[in-house]
């Protein structure tokens, strides 16, 4: 049976450890009781936050004027699987990385360089989450979901999804409460061939070799500690939201633009970080325009920081409230504007607050 409670602090249940009271808070651990306490707030025209692992959401001081419903449903199946491809369904509330170090353990590829994450499954197709060269758009093959405008439960494919870079069909919209998400992993003792530099030369490897799930795994958690981005109580540095900013994808006049100032403000023979996207626009580097826009690691703002280990992560290492890490990211997001004439977009979804 659902659990009901008024007033609960939320600050409790993210991983920032910041944001007020819920009005009223659900916690909901059957797919019927996660569906039923939507429906009733939605009949009772209250507003409803569906709340996971809290990993990525910056919540108001103010709290949620409404009910927060808390997704602690759980379970885990093989539905199918021929030709080494296996399809595994796992209900929303199952926590993400041990549902990865299962699937490593299993000896199913496809999830293991989205090791250490934090959150829960429910948020993955949110905001496609990805991370060393994986995204899970690559493995989701379908999404069960709540249509809170049908009233009914739906069945949406990969295409449905609308998957893009860090965002989805789901992303900024609250019609969806997802349910469970159905991945195609693949039956191997090695990983995905290895998309990303940075964890190939970890690996000691060239970008599209394949090592063991269990190598690659490890690689990405021993570079993920490095840069405070694995939960840890002792560490402040985690005590965040994962990467506050994407990184921002450039149309040519905007790259253009970018290379004039990088010249500038570094010098002419000054390089920046360039992704191409296939479609004409370039990807760059959230964290190296925040570097070089003089942001330092553990540059702080009243009691919010930056990490001290890694530019692209704003903390919380005690006594901060929400509206102070907001006054931090303005003031990051205003020099980067000022210094390259990018701007940078928040990752976390808000509740209750803006940039």
């Amino acid at each position: 049976m659902a659990v009901f409670a008024e007033e609960v602090n939320l600050a409790g249940y993210t991983t920032l450890r910041l944001g007020g009271p819920a009005r009223r808070f659900v916690e909901a651990t059957t797919e019927a009781e996660l569906v039923a306490a939507v429906r009733k707030a939605d009949d009772e025209d209250e507003p409803v936050l569906v709340l996971g692992g809290g990993s990525n959401v910056v919540v108001s001081d103010d709290g949620f004027p409404g009910t927060v419903v808390h997704v602690g449903t759980r379970g885990t199946e093989r539905v199918a699987g021929e030709g080494g491809r296996v399809l595994v369904r796992v209900q929303a509330g199952e926590d993400w990385e041990p549902f990865v170090a299962r699937c490593v353990a299993d000896g199913l590829a496809g999830v293991e360089c989205l090791s250490g994450i934090p959150g829960r499954v429910g948020a993955t197709p949110i905001q496609n989450v990805g991370a060393y060269g994986q995204d899970v758009s690559e493995t989701i093959v379908e999404v069960r979901a709540y249509d809170r405008r049908a009233r009914a439960c739906v069945t949406l494919d990969r295409d449905a999804c609308r998957f893009t870079y860090r965002n989805s069909v789901f992303k900024g919209s609250d019609r969806y409460v997802v349910l469970d998400v159905t991945y195609a992993l693949r039956e191997a003792e090695e990983s995905q061939p290895v998309a990303y530099a940075e964890l190939a030369k970890r690996l000691g490897v060239q970008p599209g070799e394949r090592v063991t799930l269990k190598e690659a795994r490890d690689a990405v958690l021993e570079l993920r500690r490095g840069k405070g981005m694995v939960l840890d109580a002792a560490d402040p540095d985690t005590r965040s939201a994962g990467s506050f900013f994407t990184n921002p994808i450039l149309e040519p006049a905007q790259l253009a633009d970018l290379e004039r100032r990088v010249a500038e403000r570094l010098g002419p023979d000054a390089v920046f970080p360039r992704y191409p996207e296939g479609d004409g626009r370039t990807k760059t580097s959230a964290a190296w325009l925040i570097d070089r826009a003089g942001f330092a690691k553990g540059h702080a703002l009243g009691p919010a920081r930056i990490s001290t280990k890694h530019t692209l992560a704003l903390t919380n290492p005690g006594g901060a409230r929400t509206a102070d890490l907001l006054a931090l990211a303005r003031e990051v997001r205003g020099g980067v504007r000022g210094a390259f004439g990018v701007e940078l977009v928040n990752e976390p979804v808000f509740v209750g607050v803006a940039l």
